[in-house]
């Protein structure tokens, strides 16, 4: 049910908050509207939405600020809304982690339609992440010292628990079950962000840098032109 699902708005120009929200509402969506980033990042502390609609021009700290904070921490959807129509804005704002970008004026039906797709494809990657594995499955995987309790969607690196968040353990598990394979950025944004994800596969970049930054010695490698994949230490020790 839409009623399900919080939306935060943040714009600082109250029209356009405001008529956003009108037309979420009339979805069934619940929303919860902010006109700075300062607030916003306070709800995001206390009692997080499932969704943010962004704008990246408001006083104080930008859009890309709060977008980079909330995406160190989850996977929750944003969408990204700006007067801005340069390539280099929406390749930073999707670098940066948001899962799409609109630019203003736009529809309101549009958004309406692209919050309803993100908030589905993020159930779809949640319940493919919480799923058990079949029976003739294992819980765990390992590879090297990396291990991976799937039915838990714990993390363990040479022993000590990892917090990754369920897009990097996602990543984390289809390299993990295909060592040694190069996979494409197209087919990483397909497997981990879902095949109706159409932004940048820089997105790929900037999860491998975060999954590089909080384990430090991951056997992720890069394939220039290509995409990423994992080795084993076995492989890597051959001459």
């Amino acid at each position: 049910m839409n009623n399900d699902y919080v939306i935060a708005v943040v714009d600082d120009d109250a029209n356009i908050r405001h008529l956003i929200e009108a037309y979420l509402r009339k979805e069934h969506y619940r929303t919860i509207g902010l006109s700075s980033a300062e607030e916003a990042w306070a709800l995001w502390q206390q009692d997080p939405p499932h969704m943010w609609v962004l704008d990246i021009m408001l006083p104080g700290m930008d859009g890309y600020e709060l977008c980079r904070r909330i995406r160190q921490e989850a996977e929750v959807p944003i969408i990204m809304i700006s007067a801005k129509d340069n390539e280099v804005d929406k390749i930073l704002g999707l670098t940066l982690g948001s899962d799409d970008y609109m630019v203003k004026p736009f529809s309101p039906r549009e958004l309406v339609a692209r919050v309803k797709r993100q908030l589905e494809r993020w159930a779809r990657m949640r319940q493919g992440t919480n799923a058990a594995p079949p029976a003739e499955a294992a819980a765990a995987l390992q590879l090297g010292e990396l291990s991976l309790l799937l039915e838990e969607r714990r993390a363990f690196w040479r022993g000590e628990e990892v917090e990754l968040t369920a897009k990097e353990l996602l990543l984390a598990k289809t390299l993990a079950e295909h060592p040694n394979r190069a996979f494409t950025r197209s087919e990483l944004l397909s497997l981990v962000w879902g095949e109706d994800y159409f932004g940048s596969d820089r997105a790929v970049d900037h999860l491998v840098k975060r999954i590089r930054k909080k384990i430090d010695g991951l056997p992720v490698e890069s394939v220039w032109g290509h995409g990423y994949r994992m080795r084993t230490s076995e492989e890597r020790c051959r001459p």
